[in-house]
């Protein structure tokens, strides 16, 4: 039997492994084409796959299993939750694929795209452009169809004419500048801060206006300090939440 093939991932040893694997494996399983089969490699072949020792393995697919996206058969072996709730609350550790993670597995719609001035509220992180590419789009539930957050990406224009647009509906931006275009990140800073729906995200996401939404801002840098892309998601309030840990 066909087995699925999650991506790779280079992992940074200042973090938990099984943390990074399974956050990796996630959204591999959450950005998976419908085409893909369900059945998981075994622990050996994944930890082989992610350079880990087994029990690291075991411990990262005990995080997906107990979220509900993964099941374990002994003797069948382990396969993908086909009607796993999305959009479940994530724990941030400092991972980049925990940002892809958090942002997989939704239907998603472009609204727009083209180039605009650089906001305002964003000059700080372009100090060198007038103006920036910018991407809306409006993402959902899969088995619901339910919309839960709308998102505006502003992207350097040089990294913005190597971007297909069918990617962004398959995959976040994070991994699409990172795996398909090749960007160099390096970090992301995240800032999450509660506010009211104004009418656009009443609108787009069904709530009532002024009901709470999370506001998230994600800047991501390059190697040399340089933003590559900025990013302001407004998630629907009943339907998200954030931990971060911060270990002692």
């Amino acid at each position: 039997m066909t087995s699925f093939a999650p991506d790779s991932i280079v992992l940074n040893r200042k973090l938990p492994l099984w943390y990074q694997v399974s956050q990796s494996l996630r959204a591999s399983i959450l950005g998976r084409s419908p085409r893909d089969p369900l059945r998981l490699p075994t622990e050996e072949q994944l930890a082989g796959h992610y350079g880990v020792s087994v029990l690291t393995m075991r411990q990262a697919l005990k995080e997906l299993e107990d979220e509900g996206l993964i099941t374990r058969h002994r003797r069948r072996g382990t396969f993908i939750e086909p009607d796993a709730r999305r959009g479940a609350p994530v724990r941030l550790l400092g991972s980049v694929d925990a940002i892809v993670a958090q942002q997989s597995g939704m239907t998603t719609e472009l609204l727009e795209h083209g180039t605009r001035p650089v906001p305002a509220e964003l000059a700080e992180h372009f100090p060198d452009l007038d103006e920036v590419a910018t991407y809306h789009r409006l993402r959902g539930d899969e088995k619901s169809g339910e919309p839960t957050n709308h998102a505006r990406n502003y992207v350097r224009p040089e990294l913005a004419a190597r971007i297909d647009l069918d990617d962004l509906l398959r995959w976040p931006m994070t991994k699409v500048l990172r795996d398909v275009v090749g960007a160099d990140i390096s970090r992301i800073t995240d800032t999450v801060e509660a506010r009211l729906a104004d009418p656009e995200t009443a609108r787009l996401l069904q709530v009532p206006l002024l009901s709470p939404i999370l506001h998230y801002t994600g800047v991501t840098y390059d190697a040399k300090g340089r933003v590559l892309d900025a990013v302001v998601i407004h998630y629907r309030g009943d339907r998200f939440s954030f931990t971060v840990t911060l270990d002692a």
